[in-house]
C-alpha cells in the first residue's frame, strides 16, 4: 500500500521546500525563539520569457527559472470561485504490517552500453520512442473560456461575474481520506540479525573552533542544464525509466568515477507537478554513475544500477506505508577503501505543515560492490525519540583520521550539529564524539552545539583539495536561498552565508548538493525543482579571498 498521489503531492512539496510562500518563511523566522530572524525581501520581477530547453533529440525539457508568461499565449481567464470545495477529513483505518521487514530485492543485471546514437531508443519494447514536438499551428486563436461561452455575464459562472447574476457560492463537500494506523503482525523471514559492535567509551577531547577566514565572493551563478527527466541530454526517462526524481547527491566512488544518488523516483505514468504515486513505478532511491570531467556543459551519466533492462533499481527498500515507513531518502555518500557508504533517513510520514516531516531514524547503509547492492546497518542508527533527534538528516565527510557527520533534525526548522568518528568505527554508534561547547564528547548527540545560527536543511559538505578549506551548502529557509559557508575546520568558525540560488529566481528549488570535483573557483552543485520534479546542474563562479 502506498501514498495517494494527491495527498503525497500536497505534503511532499511543502516539507521538502518545494512550495515556500514568503508568508510561511516569515512566520517560521518570527516564531522560532532563538533563531536568527532574517527580513524577507520583496520578490524580484520574473525573468523575460524564453522557450523551454530542447535536447539534441528534439525533446522539450523543463526550465525552473521564474519567467514572464509566454507572450504568444492568451492570458488565463480571471480567477473564479470553484464550484466545489473539498474539505479533507482523515478516516482512521487499521493497516497490518508484516514484521520483520522482508529481505531486500537485490536483483541486478549487467546493463548494455548506451547506444552510439544518443537519440536511439535502447528499449523500444518498454518505452515508446517520443515523437518530435509539433510546432504551434495557430497561436492567435485563444482557447474557449470555461463553459464554452465566448461572452461574459452568462453561462452561470460560479463567480457570478455577469451584471445580472446573483453571487454563486461553492458547494462544500467533506472528502474522506484514509489515515493508516499501522500495527505489526507476524511476517515471513526477514534479514538475519547483525552482530552488535563492541561498546566503546571514547574520551572527551578539546576541539576549539578555528579562527574565522574570509569567504569567497560569488562572481556569477548559471543554470548549466537539466540532468534528469524528459528533455534532458541524459534521457533518463528513456534509458532507465526515471521520469521524475530529485536530490542528486554525489561522491567519488573511486578515482575517475562519481556516484549520483536520487530520492523518490517515478517512471512510466508520472507527469509533472511534483512527486508521483505508488502506481507510477515508485522507487525510493536510485543511483547513476558518471565519469564526466567537463561539467561546463552538463553532467553525463554512463549508466545506472539496474534490476532489469532500462530500469533503474531501488537501492534502499522501504515499506511505503504512511505512519510506519513511507520511504527511505539518501542524504549523503562517501567511500572508504573499497566500501561505499550512504547516510539516509527513514521517513515515517510527510506533513502538511510547511517545512515539517517526521523520521523514524537516521541510519547508514554500506555497499561492497561499488554501489550495486546495499546493506542497512542495524546498529548505526540515530533514533528519533519524540521527534527530537538531532542527527536525522546527515551529511558525512571523511577527512584525515575521522569521518565527520553534520546533522539536522527532521524537517526544515532545525540547526546543524556536528559529530566525528574514527574511520574504522563508522558503523559503531558508540564510537562517535559530538561537538559540544568546544569539546568532542561521547554519547551526547542531542546536546551538540549548533555550528551556525539559523535554520538549515539538505546539507552538502566537502573539503576543497586546492585550498584545504571546508565548504558547506544548504537550503536556508529564512533567507529563501541555497547558501554557501566556508571554514578551516569542520567545527568552524564558519563564514557568514553567501547566497547562491534564490527562490526568487527558482521559486520551488531545494537541495544544493556539491559535485566532488568542484574547485575553489568553480563550484558545481545540483538543485531540484518541485513542479518539474527533476534535477539541474548549477555552476557558481567564485572569487577566492585574497
Amino acid at each position: 500500500m502506498g501514498l495517494d498521489k494527491r495527498l503525497r503531492t500536497a505534503s511532499t512539496e511543502v516539507i521538502r521546500g518545494r512550495h515556500r510562500s514568503r508568508c510561511g518563511l516569515a512566520f517560521l523566522g518570527l516564531v522560532l525563539v532563538g533563531y536568527v530572524v532574517v527580513p524577507i525581501p520583496a520578490r524580484a520581477a520574473p525573468h523575460p520569457w524564453a522557450p523551454p530547453p530542447v535536447n539534441d533529440c528534439g525533446e522539450v525539457g523543463f526550465d525552473p527559472l521564474a519567467r514572464e508568461p509566454d507572450p504568444s499565449v492568451p492570458p488565463p481567464p480571471p480567477l473564479q470561485v470553484p464550484p466545489q470545495i473539498d474539505i479533507p477529513v482523515p478516516v482512521p483505518q487499521l493497516q497490518p504490517v508484516p514484521v520483520p521487514d522482508p529481505p531486500p530485492d537485490n536483483t541486478r543485471i549487467t546493463p548494455d552500453p548506451l547506444p552510439a546514437d544518443p537519440c536511439h531508443n535502447p528499449c523500444p519494447d518498454i518505452r515508446d520512442t517520443p515523437k518530435p514536438v509539433a510546432p504551434k499551428t495557430d497561436e492567435s486563436t485563444p482557447p474557449a473560456p470555461p463553459g464554452g461561452s465566448s461572452s461574459g455575464g452568462s453561462s452561470g459562472s460560479a463567480s457570478g461575474s455577469g451584471s445580472g447574476d446573483s453571487p454563486r457560492f461553492p458547494t462544500i463537500q467533506i472528502k474522506p481520506e484514509i489515515e493508516p494506523i499501522p500495527y505489526p503482525v507476524p511476517g515471513g523471514e526477514g534479514v538475519p540479525p547483525q552482530p552488535a559492535p563492541p561498546q566503546l567509551q571514547p574520551p572527551a577531547e578539546p576541539g576549539p573552533p578555528a579562527a574565522p577566514v574570509a569567504g569567497p565572493q560569488v562572481e556569477s551563478v548559471r543554470l548549466v542544464e537539466q540532468i534528469t527527466g524528459h528533455g534532458s541530454r541524459n534521457r533518463t526517462d528513456m534509458r532507465w525509466q526515471v521520469d521524475g526524481t530529485d536530490l542528486g547527491l554525489m561522491w567519488e566512488t573511486r578515482p575517475g568515477e562519481v556516484a549520483v544518488v536520487f530520492g523518490d523516483t517515478f517512471g512510466k505514468g508520472w507527469s509533472p507537478g511534483g512527486a508521483g504515486g505508488d502506481d507510477e513505478d515508485w522507487r525510493s532511491n536510485v543511483l547513476a554513475y558518471s565519469t564526466d570531467t567537463d561539467l561546463s556543459d552538463g553532467l553525463r551519466f554512463d549508466t545506472m544500477v539496474q534490476d532489469s533492462r532500462c530500469h533503474a533499481a531501488e537501492l534502499l527498500g522501504s515499506r511505503k506505508i504512511k505512519n510506519w515507513e513511507t520511504t527511505t531518502i539518501p542524504t549523503s555518500g562517501f567511500a572508504l577503501g573499497g566500501r561505499q557508504y550512504l547516510s539516509f533517513m527513514s521517513v515515517n510520514r510527510w506533513s502538511r505543515i510547511p517545512g515539517l516531516w517526521w523520521t523514524n531514524y537516521g541510519g547508514i547503509a554500506y555497499s561492497d560492490d561499488n554501489g550495486s547492492t546495499w546493506v542497512k546497518d542495524q546498529h548505526a542508527r540515530w533514533d528519533n525519540l519524540f521527534g527530537l533527534g538531532r542527527f536525522q538528516v546527515a551529511a558525512m565527510v571523511p577527512h584525515g583520521d575521522y569521518v565527520y557527520m553534520f546533522g539536522t533534525p527532521n524537517g526544515r526548522i532545525g540547526v546543524i550539529g556536528l559529530a566525528r568518528v574514527p574511520k574504522d568505527d563508522v558503523l559503531n554508534k558508540s564510537a562517535y564524539q559530538y561537538w559540544v561547547g568546544g569539546n568532542w564528547a561521547p554519547a551526547v548527540e542531542n546536546q551538540a552545539t549548533p555550528l551556525v545560527a539559523g535554520m538549515a536543511s539538505e546539507l552538502s559538505v566537502r573539503v576543497d583539495p586546492g585550498s584545504g578549506l571546508w565548504q558547506m551548502t544548504y537550503l536556508d529557509p529564512a533567507r529563501a536561498a541555497i547558501v554557501l559557508r566556508t571554514a578551516t575546520d569542520p567545527q568552524g568558525t564558519w563564514t557568514e552565508p553567501v547566497p547562491l540560488v534564490s527562490t526568487d529566481d527558482y521559486p520551488k528549488a531545494y537541495g544544493g548538493f556539491i559535485h566532488p570535483w568542484s574547485t575553489s573557483r568553480d563550484l558545481y552543485f545540483t538543485i531540484s525543482e518541485w513542479d518539474s520534479y527533476n534535477v539541474y546542474l548549477v555552476h557558481a563562479r567564485l572569487t577566492p579571498p585574497a
